[in-house]
C-alpha cells in the first residue's frame, strides 16, 4: 500500500444479493473497490470466508475494517443485533461486533430497530443506517426530516438532529418483481413500468383508499381482460398501484412529509418513478446522488473510534 493510503479503512456493504468492499480514505473518497454478485443468501460460511480472504489479500496493510448489511443478520456470518431508535452513529459504535471472516479482522455494524409512534408497530433495517449517516455527514440532507430510500424494500425514514427516529419498510419493489415474473398478473403485463397516464392513474387509485390493495391488484387483470387497460400499460398501472399505496401508508404514518421536500436515495430509474408518484399526489421530492454515501457512513463510524 502506498503511503497515501496508510490511514485508509475498509468498508464492506454485504447484502442478500451483492458484495461490495471499498478502500476508503479518511475524507470519505473511495480509492478502490472489490465487487461480486455474492450476497449472503447465496453463500455458505466457507464462501464468506473466501471473500474475506480476497479482501485481506487485496489490501493487506489496512488495519481497520467494517461491514454493514445482511452479513450481520441471522442468515449472515453472525447476528450483530439491532440498536433501538432513536439513535445516531454513537449508539452504533457502542454495539459494533468484532469478528474475523477468513483472514480479515473487522467489526460488524448492527442494524436498527424502531417501534413507530403512530401505529406502535416494530420495524427493522440493516445496512441503510450506515448509508443514511453518511448522507447526514455529507450535508446532502440539509434540514430534511423525512428521507425515502426507494428499492426492493423501500424505507421511509424520519430523522432529527443527526439521529434516526423511526421508519417504515414497504415491500412494493419485491411484490412488483414477483407479480410480473410469475402468477396470474404476469400473463397480462408486457414490458417495464414507466411514468405516464397509466402509472399516475394507478398511483391515484391506490392512494384514494376506496379499495384495499388486494382487490386493486386483481383489478389489473380484469381491466386488461375487459379492454379498460391496454396490455402495454398494465405494468405501469400495476407499479403505480403499489407505489401509490405505499406513499399513502407513509403519509398516514408520517404526515409531516406533506409539508416538505422529500429527499430520495436510490437508483435513478426507481427514484424517478417515486418522484412522479409523489408529484401526482401533490408532494415535492428530490433525488440525491448517493454513490459514496455508505463509504462516508463507515468513515463517520471509524472517526468515533479513534
Amino acid at each position: 500500500m502506498s503511503e497515501t493510503h496508510a490511514d485508509a479503512i475498509i468498508g464492506i456493504n454485504w447484502g442478500s444479493s451483492n458484495f461490495r468492499a471499498h478502500l476508503i480514505g479518511r475524507d470519505g473518497v473511495v480509492i478502490d473497490t472489490l465487487e461480486a454478485p455474492a450476497g449472503v443468501a447465496s453463500l455458505q460460511r466457507d464462501g464468506m470466508a473466501e471473500l474475506g480472504d480476497r479482501v485481506h489479500a487485496r489490501w493487506p496493510s489496512v488495519q481497520r475494517a467494517y461491514a454493514a448489511g445482511m452479513i450481520g443478520s441471522n442468515v449472515g456470518w453472525l447476528d450483530a443485533g439491532y440498536v433501538d431508535c432513536p439513535a445516531g452513529p454513537e449508539q452504533l459504535c457502542r454495539h459494533l461486533v468484532p469478528t474475523s471472516i477468513g483472514r480479515l479482522s473487522l467489526q460488524v455494524v448492527p442494524g436498527m430497530a424502531c417501534v413507530r409512534t403512530r401505529d406502535h408497530a416494530p420495524d427493522v433495517m440493516r445496512g441503510e443506517e450506515t448509508e443514511l449517516f453518511g448522507l447526514l455527514a455529507s450535508g446532502q440532507l440539509g434540514a430534511a426530516r423525512m428521507v425515502a430510500l426507494p428499492g426492493t424494500h423501500t424505507k421511509w425514514v424520519r430523522i432529527e438532529d443527526g439521529r434516526i427516529l423511526e421508519f417504515m419498510t414497504a415491500m412494493s419493489g419485491e411484490i412488483y418483481d414477483r407479480l410480473t415474473a410469475s402468477g396470474l398478473l404476469s400473463s397480462v403485463v408486457d414490458g417495464t413500468a414507466s411514468d405516464g397516464p397509466a402509472f399516475r392513474e394507478g398511483v391515484r387509485t391506490a392512494a384514494e383508499r376506496t379499495l384495499g390493495l388486494g382487490a386493486l391488484l386483481f383489478g389489473v387483470r380484469a381491466r386488461v381482460i375487459r379492454g379498460a387497460l391496454d396490455r402495454a400499460d398494465a405494468s405501469s398501472y400495476l407499479r403505480g398501484l403499489l407505489i401509490g399505496s405505499e406513499i399513502a401508508d407513509a403519509l398516514n404514518l408520517f404526515p409531516q412529509a406533506r409539508d416538505a421536500v422529500v429527499p430520495m436515495v436510490g437508483s435513478p430509474a426507481v427514484c424517478a418513478l417515486y418522484g412522479a408518484g409523489l408529484s401526482e399526489l401533490g408532494l415535492a421530492s428530490e433525488s440525491l446522488a448517493s454513490a459514496d454515501a455508505i463509504a462516508r457512513g463507515f468513515v463517520e463510524i471509524d472517526a468515533r473510534l479513534r
